[in-house]
């Protein structure tokens, strides 16, 4: 792994990143949390994004996906509380007008500002107190922790991560935050998640390589089965470090993609840690698959199933679940061969059960925050990782009350 160094500051952390955050009460219930924000570039900044595969995409989604094809943005707005989704014909002019407002108040092309919501779905945004909350937003260079926290709905804490790494000789910093506690299965990315950095990109590059990443690591969590409507992953590079664009030929960006990776790995474990009522991360780790689709695919059917879920949460060793996953999949599998372990227990070997220690194998899920599955199929050389966490009681509470 190349060296990096982790720093603080979150998506302002690069050079010539601003964001701040208000309170608007975009929900209308009196709650002054944070729920407005906007993070911008001093400077234009190639823009890559990928989104959610619902049909029934948000209208801030539509808005992105034509924008975000010139290659180029200046900023994004965000709000918590409302997902302007399934809002019709409305949605797309609300979304377009709240951009529009921002641009005009900061002097950017309308086209440059982005937008991306999240929330309740089938509300109209509460337009009044939402442009009015935009021009109370206080841009700095300090405002990313604010900005994590604004995006936030049933999250229990904001999540930011930056890190540092030499590229052409010079320092470059990549920074990121996210949402997203629940509806969280992505075909693309996860709810809301933005990564910045002061390296320049070449727009293909950035778009190819954002599509990589977001495969290898948001593309591979799941907290509950269901792919939201408002998924948005942005990528911001404006170049203020580093005047050489990277591109797919170039010798760094190996170097680079690997920066990039961890911080979206990071930033995936950190939803799942925060899964809606989660006590534990889950994290299947497949070895030896014939292919990297299907060892990606059998990593997800493990920490997807609710019958995995909650045997980790119940701290019981049931590994014919994990076993039942791992066939269901859809991925080649020879059953003569299969190994599993859950931590450092081998509970299957060769495809024959392997006598274990029940109570030992529970309590090592017990002490566990972070409970690691693995698989060997021995049918070729592709690896994956995926990252889930505990189905509880608590997930239940809180999603049959959300609206009321």
């Amino acid at each position: 792994m190349s060296a990096y160094r982790e720093i603080t500051g979150g998506v302002t952390a690069a050079q010539g990143f601003l964001a701040g955050a208000v309170s608007a009460d975009i929900k209308g219930n009196g709650n002054e949390k944070l729920d407005v924000g906007a993070l911008i570039t001093t400077v234009p900044a190639t823009v890559a994004g990928v989104f959610t595969m619902n049909t029934l995409a948000a209208a801030p989604v539509v808005v992105c996906r034509r924008r975000i094809t010139g290659g180029s943005a200046r900023a994004v707005i965000f709000n918590s509380g409302n997902a302007n989704a399934c809002t019709g014909a409305q949605g797309i002019t609300d979304a377009e007008r709240a951009a529009a407002h921002f641009a005009q108040r900061h002097n950017l092309p309308v086209e440059s500002v982005l937008i991306t919501s999240t929330g309740v779905i089938g509300v109209p945004l509460p337009m009044t107190r939402l442009l009015e909350a935009l021009d109370r937003i206080e841009l700095r260079p300090d405002g990313g922790k604010d900005a994590a926290i604004a995006i936030m709905t049933t999250d229990t804490h904001p999540k930011e991560v930056a890190l540092q790494l030499s590229l052409h000789g010079r320092t470059i910093t990549i920074g990121g935050m996210a949402k997203g506690s629940g509806m969280i299965h992505p075909n693309m990315a996860t709810m809301l998640a933005y990564i910045t950095t002061d390296a320049a990109l070449t727009p293909s590059y950035a778009q190819a390589l954002l599509r990589r990443v977001a495969d290898r690591t948001f593309n591979m969590l799941t907290i509950d089965g269901d792919t939201s409507t408002n998924d948005s992953l942005l990528l911001f590079a404006n170049g203020l470090a580093d005047s050489q664009s990277l591109s797919e030929a170039d010798e760094e960006s190996a170097h680079f993609e690997e920066a990039i990776t961890i911080v979206a790995e990071r930033l995936a474990i950190m939803l799942a840690r925060d899964g809606e009522g989660a006590t534990k991360v889950i994290e299947s780790h497949v070895f030896g698959a014939a292919s990297d689709p299907d060892a990606r695919c059998i990593a997800r059917a493990i920490v997807q199933s609710p019958l995995v879920k909650t045997a980790i949460y119940g701290a019981d060793p049931n590994w014919g679940r994990i076993a039942c996953a791992v066939g269901y999949s859809g991925a080649q599998v020879n059953p003569s061969i299969l190994d599993m372990s859950i931590e450092k227990y081998l509970l299957m070997q060769a495809g024959n059960p392997i006598p274990f220690d029940k109570q030992a194998v529970s309590e090592a899920i017990k002490a566990s925050d972070h409970v690691h599955i693995v698989i060997h199929l021995h049918l070729g050389d592709a690896t994956s990782r995926a990252w889930g966490c505990d189905l509880t009681e608590e997930y239940v509470h809180i999603n049959a009350e959300y609206t009321t």
